[in-house]
């Protein structure tokens, strides 16, 4: 298993192992309950999981030509 294959854990333990934590309305983060906001972080965040999993996996798709 390689370092890329675990990073694709990070969104969903942060998105659902995170609920627990999150699980409150206040304080309110940029007016969105604290539970929204940390959702929303979440979905931000996968973008940037997936783009540094994308260029780790750069390597392979360069000689892939199926």
């Amino acid at each position: 298993m390689k370092l890329y294959h675990l990073l694709v854990l990070v969104p969903l333990l942060g998105m659902l192992g995170g609920i627990g934590f999150a699980n409150r309305v206040t304080p309110y983060v940029f007016g969105l309950p604290f539970l929204h906001f940390w959702l929303v972080l979440w979905v931000i965040l996968t973008s940037f999981v997936l783009m540094i999993i994308y260029r780790m996996d750069e390597g392979k798709r360069k000689g892939d030509h199926q």
